[in-house]
């Protein structure tokens, strides 16, 4: 019913994790296929992908074009995207099984659905940026990639899917997906904290949102994806 497709580079550190948390939903008959988009690894993420008995393919590098690939191969009706270090909250499946029903039998529009963001750390200002993105969602209904993408795949098709954008291709295509086609999920998509931990977390946060506005001020992806690191 589901073709996960998952954009990878160097993904060794999460990649597992990520697997490991759709088990449930290949138990369930849920998950159809996993879809490894990798854009020139040189760690263990294909013999991780191999282990788990993924489909594994390798093209150019660049989220945009990765995650297009990917979808280009998937066989299922709908699609989940998921980021290489981001792992589901136990019970995903149920949430995301009820929405393809509502869906599927007509009780709601076509439409996409994104997970809840939370972050692999502990302390204060990881909750803050999480009640930061929560407020974010709930006004907008504006989510990231690190939040997955859950949607119909004659939909993905219907808005011309990712763009070949080295960055801002989650932004890019849920622009065009629009909020009232965009529901929020109670379920829990935990992303790794690393750039933050790295960067520090005010840093990081602020060099987002500076790469967020020099997006839509249209500054060329290419531009921007060397100031975000």
């Amino acid at each position: 019913m589901i073709s996960v497709i998952i954009p990878t580079l160097n993904a060794e550190a999460g990649l597992t994790a990520t697997l490991s948390a759709l088990v449930p939903g290949s138990v369930k008959g849920l998950v159809r296929e996993v879809i490894i988009s990798d854009g020139g690894s040189s760690d263990a993420t294909p013999d991780i992908a191999d282990a788990a008995g993924a489909q594994f393919i390798r093209g150019p590098k660049g989220r945009g074009l990765q995650l297009a690939a990917g979808a280009e191969q998937a066989r299922s009706g709908w699609l989940l995207f998921l980021h290489g270090d981001t792992v589901l909250q136990p019970g995903w499946e149920s949430e995301v099984s009820t929405f393809i029903e509502r869906v599927d039998g007509g009780a709601r529009p076509a439409g996409a659905a994104a997970f809840s963001f939370a972050l692999d750390d502990f302390g204060a200002r990881p909750r803050m940026l999480e009640a930061m993105v929560s407020l974010r969602c709930a006004l907008l209904r504006f989510p990231f990639g690190d939040q997955g993408l859950l949607i119909p795949k004659r939909l993905y098709d219907s808005l011309g899917g990712y763009r070949p954008l080295p960055l801002m291709e989650d932004v890019d295509l849920v622009r065009r997906l629009g909020r009232r086609r965009l529901v929020m999920m109670r379920t829990k998509a935990v992303t790794s904290a690393v750039r933050y931990k790295r960067d520090g977390y005010i840093a990081r946060i602020a060099r987002n949102a500076v790469c967020l506005s020099l997006y839509y001020l249209r500054v060329p992806p290419g531009t921007i994806v060397r100031l975000y690191g």
